[in-house]
């Protein structure tokens, strides 16, 4: 999933800033937990989180996210 949200956001230049989630670290591990319990259960992984909330728990097709994306930028 992570390489198919960085061929998209690359299009979008600054404009989109997105950050990787790795949960063998100590930063992604806290980051992971904090996901859960502001859900109320354990993040879903895979899954992209745009603005905080969870928009896919599952590999969106490119069309799929570039739609959600374009919709926040032009918004």
């Amino acid at each position: 999933m992570a390489r198919l949200v960085e061929s998209v956001v690359t299009q979008y230049g600054d404009t989109v800033r997105w950050e990787k989630v790795i949960t063998k670290e100590l930063k992604g591990a806290q980051r992971f937990i904090a996901l859960s319990k502001e859900l109320g259960r354990p993040a879903p992984v895979p899954s992209i989180y745009i603005n905080g909330k969870l928009t896919f728990d599952i590999t969106p097709e490119s069309e799929q996210l570039r739609e959600v994306l374009n919709g926040l930028v032009s918004g």
